[in-house]
């Protein structure tokens, strides 16, 4: 049986290195042996990094490790409220990246083994 795993990350995605933190672990604990079930709920200012074609200077791949955590079936969420009040609810995501509800969350962290903040 697959053990249950929740990020919960609320940095902005280039304020810190938090938010590239938690994509990192997300990827690492996906590329385990033990191949956890594996979900991200994007709170606050960490939502935008569900918006695509964002660009830092410095070359940062966040898009790209999303869209690589959505192919390995980690399920990205925004938290709906925040992306609303952030005016994002209604542009598009990157691909596989959804609006997700604070029930949901309720639901993914009753149901997890292990809930990670960032």
């Amino acid at each position: 049986m697959s053990q249950k795993v929740v990020l919960i990350v609320h940095a902005a995605p280039y304020g810190s290195e938090r938010c590239l933190s938690a994509l990192r672990v997300a990827t690492a604990l996906r590329g385990h042996d033990a191949k956890p079930e594996v979900k991200v709920f994007l709170m606050s200012d960490a939502t935008v990094v569900g918006l695509p074609h964002q660009h830092d200077g410095a070359g940062s791949g966040l898009q790209a490790m999303v869209e690589h955590l959505v192919a390995e079936g980690v399920t990205l969420k925004l938290c709906r409220t925040c992306a609303l009040a952030r005016g994002l609810a209604e542009l598009t995501l990157i691909a596989g990246v959804e609006i997700g509800t604070l029930p949901e969350l309720a639901d993914w962290t009753l149901a997890a083994d292990k809930v990670i903040t960032f």
